[in-house]
């Protein structure tokens, strides 16, 4: 069979299952540190999250391909075709969820929206119009007013805070936003840091286990290093703003919530971003801003609505920021007679 398609032809090794396997072993740290923070129960809302996801992308295909025609040559296929990007949706998804198996219906609700929904009925990998992880998640924070209660259905993390300072010094900004404190102690920047004592979602918790898959990311060329650090920034600079200038709000707004792990990890999405680089740059930005406003106006974690939103913006900004055509050439002004 002869494919054709438009120029450019480029050759390259990269594919679409070698990025999201690069995104798989960036997750790894964060999800060694949750089974380790919160123990079994983190492992069971990941594997149930994983399945899930997996298998709804099977089911989907062998309905969609009818697999009743032809059942091995269908599954062979499948399996030749599978590039990860479900493992990847559950995976995320997952780390979004608290460790409380008292709610295991909760990944699997979400990732079958997640994957089902978001994903395969838009058309499958490349074709949807917002993040299926982001999506899943809002949709469970919708449907479940369980996944809204902080205070008893958030697990603090089993090592307890090591700094342990004023109340006044540590209820700034978004700390008390869905970070929770376990015994009632107020937690430092270094707890949050760390994730000793914070309560929360799994992927929320050790900040330095996401840096690290960020590290990785920047390495391999997964991500561009400045975009997840230009969101981080703005938010945090915002916030700052917002209360009066007071630089002390700065760390708090940063290591709190899911900022770092939808910095990192979700809003890079490659389909659901702009395609040009200013474009990419005014996004980013935006996220910020938003990202502290809301959770300034409202006192709730709201990455996860954020980044949704801006999803449903991405084509509006590529109507205004155009990319340049690859091997464009601009044209020279003609002189004047």
């Amino acid at each position: 069979m002869r494919i054709l398609s438009s120029a450019p032809h480029i050759r390259t090794r990269r594919t679409t299952k070698n990025i999201m396997l690069d995104v798989l072993i960036a997750l790894l740290p964060a999800v060694a540190a949750s089974i380790v923070y919160f123990g079994w129960q983190a492992a069971v809302t990941i594997l149930i999250s994983l399945a899930a996801a997996v298998l709804t992308e099977f089911v989907w295909y062998l309905v969609e391909h009818k697999v009743w025609r032809n059942a091995k040559e269908t599954v062979f296929a499948w399996a030749a075709q599978f590039d990860y990007t479900s493992l990847v949706t559950g995976l995320l998804l997952a780390l979004c969820l608290p460790a409380n198996v008292a709610g295991w219906y909760l990944p699997l609700l979400g990732s079958l929206f997640a994957v089902g929904i978001v994903k395969m009925l838009f058309g499958g990998t490349g074709k949807n119009i917002v993040n299926p992880a982001i999506a899943g998640r809002v949709f469970l924070f919708i449907s479940f007013t369980v996944m809204a209660n902080y205070a008893t259905f958030y697990p603090a993390a089993n090592f307890d805070p090591i700094g342990k300072t004023s109340l006044s010094e540590l209820m700034t900004g978004a700390t008390s936003l869905t970070s929770g404190l376990k015994d009632g102690a107020m937690l430092s920047n270094l707890d949050l840091f760390l994730g000793t004592g914070v309560a929360g979602c799994l992927g929320e918790t050790c900040k330095v286990a996401l840096l690290v898959g960020y590290l990785y990311l920047c390495v391999r060329g997964v991500i561009k290093w400045y975009l997840p650090l230009l969101y981080i920034g703005v938010t945090g600079l915002f916030a700052v703003a917002l209360e009066g200038f007071d630089f002390s709000f700065f760390l708090p707004s940063i290591l709190s919530g899911g900022l770092i792990l939808g910095a990192c990890f979700m809003a890079t999405d490659y389909v659901t971003t702009p395609k040009s680089k200013l474009g990419n740059i005014i996004y980013f930005i935006v996220l910020g801003l938003l990202t502290a406003g809301l959770r300034k106006a409202t006192g709730i974690e709201v990455v996860s609505f954020c980044i949704l939103l801006m999803n449903f913006l991405v084509f509006l900004i590529d109507i205004a920021i155009r990319p340049r055509p690859f091997g464009y050439v601009r044209k020279k002004k003609e002189a004047k007679e």
